[in-house]
């Protein structure tokens, strides 16, 4: 405290505050108080979370992956071409996960001679340990520096620490599905201002497809999706002290044609109370009532165009898989005619 007054937190002093455990705890009252509930799907992404999500990936039903294996499969050569000869580069990947598919990224770049360090993001600690270690123990020659924080973050440290580095950051899985339409936007303008002029982008985009073909990739007959959102209520259990009885809980997912968005919830099998001890708070579920919680949005060609167009982006490079089921889009960042703020 000062003679005037007030007192200007520091840096420090506001990270020291940062408690992630508080802010799941009151992200789970937030979504818990609202109708309808919710609860936020970055959650479900922990290290229990980010196991499941490998075993997803391998599931008959579960096409993405496999699409976007062929995509990069057949065409790594031609994406990472644009950035060859300018310099250094960093290959950035945000929620990199188990790096299966950005292997091939890698050894594209690898088989080009480029200068390169692998930077891959992740929110899971647990799976960024297991990366690296993989990555090192596959592609010794290869520098990682990987960073476990929130993708926004790790790309706005990226661009004020390493200005001299030019970027191409992968976005894959059709990740930027889980966001809304708001949200994607927002997202992309934030990456957009955090990234430099000629830097590039690798999105995966899940396209619009036979409505039942969706479906069985959201409900697998083995239960895994099941599994994997029911561990977020395992979650709440363990770490916030949650009473929920996973035995009275289903998952459940569905195609909204509308917003064009597989839905997930949890749904209540029957009437209860649970109790959150760290939140000192009760909460009542009807039969049937469901929790939502993770959005997986499908694209039109033309949708992916304009998102570009709308956040600054020019469209380099289009690539999809011989079904047409999913697109990888290249972008690059453009300056001048957009009204987003610059580069911080």
């Amino acid at each position: 405290m000062t003679g005037s007054g007030y007192t200007v937190l520091g840096p420090a002093t506001l990270e020291a505050l940062h408690d992630p455990r508080r802010d799941f705890a009151y992200d789970v009252l937030v979504g818990l108080s609202e109708k309808p509930k919710r609860l936020p799907s970055k959650y479900i992404y922990d290290d229990e979370g980010s196991q499941h999500f490998s075993r997803i990936m391998s599931l008959d039903e579960y096409y993405p992956t496999r699409c976007e294996t062929e995509v990069l499969e057949r065409y790594a050569d031609e994406i990472v071409a644009p950035l060859l000869g300018g310099g250094p580069i960093n290959l950035v990947d945000l929620g990199a996960g188990d790096g299966k598919k950005t292997m091939i990224v890698l050894d594209a770049l690898r088989r080009a001679g480029a200068d390169f360090t692998f930077v891959p993001i992740d929110i899971s600690e647990g799976a960024m340990k297991e990366l690296v270690a993989r990555v090192r123990a596959q592609m010794p020659d290869v520098a990682i520096e990987g960073l476990v924080c929130e993708y926004t973050e790790g790309v706005h440290h990226l661009g004020r620490e390493q200005r001299d580095r030019r970027n191409l950051v992968l976005f894959l899985g059709s990740n930027i599905g889980n966001f809304n339409r708001v949200q994607s936007r927002s997202f992309l303008l934030r990456l957009w201002s955090s990234l430099g002029e000629g830097d590039y982008a690798l999105l995966g985009f899940d396209l619009k497809k036979d409505i039942e073909v969706l479906l069985a990739a959201y409900n697998d007959r083995e239960g895994v999706t099941s599994a994997f959102n029911l561990g977020l209520l395992r979650r709440i259990n363990r770490e916030l002290g949650a009473s929920f009885d996973l035995d009275r809980w289903r998952h459940y997912g569905t195609y909204n044609v509308f917003s064009g968005a597989m839905e997930s919830y949890l749904v209540s099998l029957e009437p209860q109370v649970v109790e959150v001890e760290a939140l000192e708070q009760r909460f009542a579920f009807d039969a049937w009532e469901p929790v939502h919680t993770e959005y997986s949005y499908k694209y039109l060609r033309s949708d992916v165009e304009a998102l570009a167009h709308d956040t600054g982006f020019e469209v380099a490079g289009r690539f999809e898989d011989s079904r047409g089921w999913f697109l990888d889009a290249l972008w690059r960042v453009k300056r001048g005619g957009h009204s987003v703020a610059p580069r911080a």
